[in-house]
């Protein structure tokens, strides 16, 4: 599944379980996606992959750090704009996870990459994250443009 080595346990060291329940949403609730991207199924795939499991636990952190969900209250747009969608819709970070992951997954196959360019995928996707999660007309977790992605 992609843990870095024999004890998936301490690959959650950096995010918590948090990370797990992500996953653990993610392959009940979009079971085609998580399927595809977890056996690599779409696109140009490089020798050397990206891990899955550890992948999602960085998206995890990623988020977490994005959303400023460690302060009392976020001061950034992306933060704000979350709290309000997380208020309307109660699994909104767990589906915004899902979301993110194939975000990371399109931007892997779009930017070539490799093992090594991890870091560079994932702030393009944390990027394109902040962008979409900064529309003025943002009210649901549905109504970001990348959503779709979950439906393919």
């Amino acid at each position: 599944m992609g843990w870095q080595g024999v004890n998936p346990a301490t690959d959650f060291r950096g995010c918590g379980f948090v990370s797990l329940e992500n996953l653990l949403f993610f392959a009940r609730t979009y079971p085609a996606s998580f399927k595809r991207l977890m056996l690599k199924q779409q696109g140009m795939r490089t020798t050397w992959e990206y891990p899955f499991a550890v992948a999602g636990v960085n998206i995890s952190y990623m988020l977490i750090q994005l959303l400023e969900l460690n302060s009392v209250r976020p001061k950034s747009l992306p933060g704000i704009n979350f709290i309000k969608v997380l208020t309307e819709h109660e699994d909104a970070f767990d589906v915004l996870y899902c979301i993110a992951f194939e975000m990371m997954d399109a931007q892997w196959l779009a930017m070539r990459a490799s093992y090594m360019q991890f870091k560079e995928v994932l702030e393009a996707t944390r990027q394109q994250l902040e962008r979409e999660l900064s529309l003025e007309d943002l009210n649901g977790i549905h109504d970001l443009p990348a959503c779709n992605l979950l439906y393919k």
